[in-house]
């Protein structure tokens, strides 16, 4: 028999869980008292995951570390006009999707009139490449990092809407229903799409590395 007070302590749990579900809720409301400390905090929470998303987004190190700065700068700015009309992390990458996005539009534009490739860079069609390969003696580190340059390659070389999805899945882990809030799209388009991303991947990789390579 469910009795009253086992109705309230399930309601006062349901409360607790609902309050949870988004610790940064708490920092904002300390920001908007007035807690400078509380963007710190919640910079300190979110850089890391931010500048992987800029690096796989856009390919550059350096261009990563100013996209993520002028990310969190945008949030500072319009953090006092958060509504809550979404999770906080959310918002964040939602904020940091848009800005690579732009950034991307930007690069493009100053390179459209660069049809040829430079001397020394390497043509879409070239023959696939060999991922060096020293014997047992060979620095691992070397090899990470070999690895690394191909999939930003490939990952630059793909659809924006499927090279989204996968760096939000695949690289930051996140659930389908938070790509979902982030992305604005069904759950199920979510799960359609990365499917399809992740063939357009594998494509792409064909194309940049030998068959009998082990990625």
């Amino acid at each position: 028999m469910i009795t009253p007070l086992l109705v309230t302590l399930g309601l006062m749990l349901g409360a607790l869980a609902m309050t949870a579900a988004d610790p940064d809720e708490e920092l904002v409301r300390r920001f908007k008292r007035g807690d400078r400390e509380a963007f710190s905090e919640l910079v300190v929470r979110y850089q890391s995951r931010i500048f992987t998303l800029c690096l796989r987004w856009l390919g550059e190190r350096q261009v990563a570390e100013e996209v993520s700065q002028d990310v969190f700068i945008a949030l500072y700015r319009a953090l006092p006009g958060f509504r809550g009309e979404s999770r906080v992390s959310t918002w964040i990458f939602r904020v940091a999707v848009n800005h690579c996005k732009n950034r991307r539009v930007y690069l493009r534009r100053r390179h459209r009139d660069r049809h040829e490739p430079l001397e020394g860079e390497e043509r879409l069609d070239a023959p696939a490449r060999q991922i060096a390969d020293d014997g047992p003696g060979t620095d691992q580190g070397v090899h990470r990092s070999e690895a690394e340059r191909i999939l930003s390659e490939a990952l630059a070389d793909m659809e924006e809407s499927y090279r989204t999805i996968l760096i939000l899945r695949d690289i930051e882990g996140m659930a389908y229903d938070d790509i979902a809030r982030v992305l604005d799209l069904r759950k199920g388009t979510v799960k359609s799409r990365l499917h399809r991303a992740r063939s357009q991947l594998a494509r792409v990789l064909a194309r940049s590395i030998g068959k009998d390579d082990v990625f």
